[in-house]
């Protein structure tokens, strides 16, 4: 079995590889990996301040050696509202560790990666990084920092690729064949392959990615069975609401009708149009159109 890197069980174990992590970084922020000196693994929930706020759970969060802080999570769908809740996550990592009555001096640097099985954006860059800027380019800060990596994008058809491009590419493989087509001198990278192919021939990891698997498919029955639902309890609300609907515009045509013949009884009988329209409660545009 080939546990894919694009998976969540295999992104939490490549990850614990400190070579990989450092060159991971690197190439994303575009550092060197020598400028990495140290990157020390985090617990990755948020605490919260209040019981009822919400909590925030990261995928992989690193703090380096200036103590900026980076999380970097794997999505492969694309949920409603994905911008809001990077940053709700963003600024509960900016915020969590500053303590009631200390300077704003303490609050570090936050970098999130999201590498993303999905297109965010329309445009054929695989690689977007935002910071906060003004509207002619200007920064205002750099203390908060969103990567995306879009895998599904197109790369660029080159004999040779830059080593963000090799790290997609790395992400992008569905079997072992295409690691191995895989031509690379980047030291992080070769790790991250054996890595990958050391899990898929562990028997504790394919346990894991299975129950994974099992996860995700349980999950979608579960959805499929939901939408279903609904969808019945949908059409059965529909008809009732759809026959009282009827009953109401039946009483409705019914009382007209009732009405029109009131009027027309009242026609024949010679009663003068002023005393229908007053008894009647019709106007004299309708009283007309009744005679024909």
């Amino acid at each position: 079995m080939f546990i894919p890197p694009k998976s969540d069980v295999s992104i939490k174990e490549l990850f614990q590889n400190e070579m990989v992590l450092r060159h991971f970084i690197s190439a994303v922020l575009a550092i060197r990996p020598e400028d990495i000196r140290t990157i020390r693994l985090k617990n990755t929930f948020l605490r919260r301040r209040y019981r009822k706020q919400k909590q925030g759970i990261l995928d992989i969060l690193a703090e380096m050696n200036d103590h900026s802080k980076i999380n970097i999570e794997l999505q492969v769908k694309h949920y409603a509202y994905w911008d809001r809740r990077q940053l709700f996550y963003l600024s509960k990592l900016y915020t969590e560790d500053m303590r009631i009555g200390e300077d704003y001096a303490l609050l570090k640097k936050c970098v999130s990666i999201s590498i993303l099985d999905f297109n965010l954006t329309n445009r054929n860059e695989y690689h977007h990084a935002y910071r906060l800027r003004d509207k002619h380019g200007y920064e205002f800060s750099d203390m908060l920092e969103i990567h995306t990596l879009e895998l599904k994008k197109k790369l660029k058809e080159t004999a040779e690729m830059d080593e963000l491009e090799e790290w997609i590419r790395f992400f992008q493989a569905d079997c072992e064949e295409d690691l191995d087509m895989i031509k690379t001198k980047n030291p992080g990278i070769l790790e991250a392959i054996k890595e990958v192919k050391e899990m898929s021939l562990s028997r504790r990891m394919r346990i894991r990615y299975e129950a994974h698997l099992k996860q995700v498919r349980d999950e979608k029955a579960w959805k499929t069975y939901e939408r279903a639902e609904a969808r019945k309890e949908g059409l059965a609300e529909g008809r009732a609401e759809g026959r009282a609907e009827g009953r109401t515009e039946g009483l409705a045509e019914g009382l007209a009708e009732g009405r029109s013949q009131i009027i027309r009884n009242m026609i024949n009988q010679k009663v003068p149009d002023e005393d229908i329209i007053r008894l009647s409660g019709c106007s004299e545009k309708e009283l007309q159109e009744i005679k024909g």
